[in-house]
């Protein structure tokens, strides 16, 4: 180990967030990025290669350094900077309509931010000032961000030291139609779910499930929010996962991939009718820096590469060769991985015991692949490659499942 990447764990365990050195040393992936490119990191001594199959939840869907993305930032920052965020913005204005094209015609609106947890606090804040209360159903094991509304209504494990949910933040499984029926009443302001669950499991809406969810929501008028902050943007094969179900939230959240992993920019899109809260007062909610300027240029490029049927159709095509070759490990390995849950390329893999998912973090990277286990069911992997994927690359993740499991299977049983 070089003294450079010595330095930098030092310095992070120093002043960053000490623990974290420790988990990672207990998973056995210290690792320091260096140089990055496509699906492929190096650490900083460039002596280790991981096909990034974490992509920051999402963040890298076009891969690292993307050239249009990066290429359209680095012209703007000979004429542009972030923008005042209470006046007019041309670009802020254009990328609005640019996804409120993408999406059906009911979501018209669209508000900026700079994280995940901002824009969700954005939307239930949203969902609160139109339907005037306050009560927000969420799902177990979910997750939405690190900031004040967000966080209540996330999973126990990120909020209890904090003061946990307030009361009227209520939580119900996901896929249990009955437990909402039981929760939502006129008291409700909003439900909001990931479309599909990554921390609890990348959990697969049940057929007839996200419909009886908009039907609940239209029955008691409650806002739907749907957060697609990692399963959004492609990462199906489509490009929002809802279409996957024939269903339109009232509110649709994106943020990680939306400006190619080059600027911090997230986005709200709503409805018509939810705009209404700003008529008395535009000012009631802002944000320094979101929508930034130079975001959106880099937002815009990102669209230009992925918004595409041809894209759509690769990443599809990826999807099946991961699928093909994850019946076939299941197969093999039918002692050892209890389900496969997948649609395109947003796959969790879940194993007997939770020990085994949490290996698996450190034998993927023992064979070449980054992955991480689901934060509140750490008995699933999680695999989220870039959409840029080849299929060379897939096989590659293919065969480095195949010598984890049998190498975990093999010394967890010995």
């Amino acid at each position: 180990m070089s003294e450079r990447k010595k330095k930098a764990i030092e310095n992070y365990k120093n002043h960053v967030v000490r623990a974290r050195v420790r988990e990672y040393e207990r998973y056995g992936v210290v690792f320091v990025p260096g140089k990055r490119e496509g699906v492929w990191i190096w650490d900083v001594d460039n002596e280790i290669r991981l096909l990034n199959c974490r992509s920051s939840g999402g963040v890298f869907n076009l891969g690292h350094c993307p050239q249009k993305p990066t290429q359209a930032l680095k012209k703007a920052l000979e004429y542009l900077d972030i923008g005042d965020h209470m006046l007019l913005s041309e670009y802020r204005a254009n990328l609005a309509k640019r996804l409120a094209d993408l999406t059906p015609n009911a979501l018209e609106y669209v508000m900026f931010g700079a994280s995940g947890g901002e824009i969700i606090d954005f939307s239930l804040k949203l969902a609160r000032g139109y339907t005037n209360r306050k009560e927000i159903i969420s799902i177990k094991g979910g997750y939405h961000g690190h900031t004040g509304l967000a966080l209540a209504a996330g999973s126990p494990r990120f909020n209890k030291k904090f003061g946990g949910s307030p009361p009227e933040f209520k939580k119900v499984p996901f896929n249990d139609i009955e437990a909402l029926e039981k929760t939502i009443s006129e008291k409700t302001a909003a439900v909001i779910m990931e479309t599909i669950p990554v921390p609890g499991g990348v959990l697969i809406p049940k057929d007839g499930y996200l419909k009886q969810v908009r039907k609940l929501c239209d029955e008691y008028g409650t806002v739907m929010i749907l957060d697609e902050v990692q399963a959004g943007l492609g990462r199906t094969g489509r490009l929002w996962a809802f279409e996957e179900w024939n269903v339109v939230p009232d509110v649709l959240v994106l943020g990680k991939g939306l400006s190619g992993g080059v600027y911090p920019i997230t986005a709200a899109i709503y409805t018509e009718e939810l705009q209404s809260i700003f008529d008395d007062d535009p000012f009631i909610h802002m944000s320094s820096f979101g929508g930034a300027e130079l975001g959106c240029v880099a937002s815009m490029a990102m669209l230009d590469e992925l918004a595409t049927e041809e894209f759509l159709s690769h990443v599809r095509e990826m999807g099946a060769i991961f699928s093909k070759g994850l019946a076939e490990l299941k197969n093999k390995y039918d002692h050892a991985i209890v389900d496969v849950r997948q649609r395109g390329l947003l796959i969790g893999i879940e194993f007997p015991t939770e020990e085994m998912g949490r290996g698996m973090t450190g034998a993927l990277a023992m064979n070449g692949v980054l992955a991480n286990h689901c934060g509140n069911k750490e008995d699933t992997s999680i695999i989220m490659p870039p959409l840029i994927i080849q299929e060379d690359e897939v096989k590659f993740v293919l065969n480095a499942i195949d010598n984890a499991v049998n190498f975990l299977t093999t010394n967890l049983n010995g």
